[in-house]
């Protein structure tokens, strides 16, 4: 599957910014899974890439000047293959088997983790963990905000994309699986549902499987990957900070929609 993506993140303040600073992970790189076609940042000035510690391209944007808003652009086009279930990588898993504030498994994350997948610990063991979560927080959009962590979105049983991984991780890591936050692109034929996106990934039998709890997937045929990380704070699209400014309004604008693949003739001799 071919995807094109168009995501333009808008921030207005009350007051002027005397100096800001973005740390931008919205581009996406090669894999197994996904080959990048085009990709391009639109920002107010250029900016290099880099690598963070995860392997992640990582851009900084530094506005020393004072203003009023931002915007930041990224769009492109990205092949997806579908028929892929697991993708192999050099570095090591062990650093995912941290727990982070955002991700501690307290007694209620680890007796639910023990409960679904038992003595079990693999790939159907985890896709049930997936289930059990997804029956067991319901999609709530505004019922938590990004420093809930794991424990006080699983004992509201509510929350969004970014709350289902963040209590996959503590419930994963509780068992012992190294498993990272992932986020990215999902493309839907529902028009209400965001497509920027977060989902899990699990290491076992020395790959990495994907487990979307939001949508119950254990295949990420629709899934594009732009970072991995520990927690949200280390893959999220867009993280900064600021010097002055008051109130802040943020309005993201993400379309993903599939593109035809081009026809290849292949002609007889």
């Amino acid at each position: 599957m071919r995807l094109s993506i168009s995501h333009e993140t808008t921030y207005h303040y009350e007051d002027q910014v005397r100096a800001s600073i973005q740390y931008l992970r919205l581009t996406p790189h090669d894999s197994e899974r996904q080959h990048v076609l085009s990709w391009q940042l639109d920002l107010p000035r250029p900016v290099r890439a880099q690598l963070d510690p995860f392997g992640n391209i990582l851009h900084v944007l530094t506005m020393d000047e004072p203003h009023e808003a931002i915007i930041i652009g990224a769009r492109g086009q990205v092949d997806i293959d579908e028929l892929r279930e697991a993708e192999h990588e050099s570095q090591s898993a062990l650093p995912f088997l941290r727990f982070t504030r955002l991700t501690e498994a307290d007694e209620a994350l680890r007796a639910f983790a023990r409960k679904h997948c038992k003595q079990r610990r693999d790939r159907t063991a985890l896709i049930d963990l997936m289930h059990g979560l997804n029956q067991h927080m319901t999609y709530t959009p505004g019922s938590t905000v990004v420093d809930t962590s794991a424990a006080q979105a699983f004992a509201g049983r509510s929350g969004v994309c970014q709350d289902h991984t963040h209590a996959f991780l503590a419930c994963a890591r509780s068992l012992g699986i190294a498993s990272r936050y992932v986020s990215g692109y999902l493309y839907s034929e529902d028009c209400e549902h965001l497509a920027s996106h977060a989902w899990a990934e699990a290491w076992l039998d020395d790959a990495w499987y994907s487990f979307d709890v939001t949508n119950e997937l254990a295949r990420p045929e629709r899934h594009l990957k732009l970072a991995v990380g520990l927690d949200y704070l280390d893959a999220c699209p867009v993280r900064g900070m600021r010097r002055g400014g008051g109130s802040e309004q943020m309005h993201a604008k993400v379309f993903v929609s599939p593109t035809p693949m081009p026809i290849i003739s292949v002609q007889q001799q």
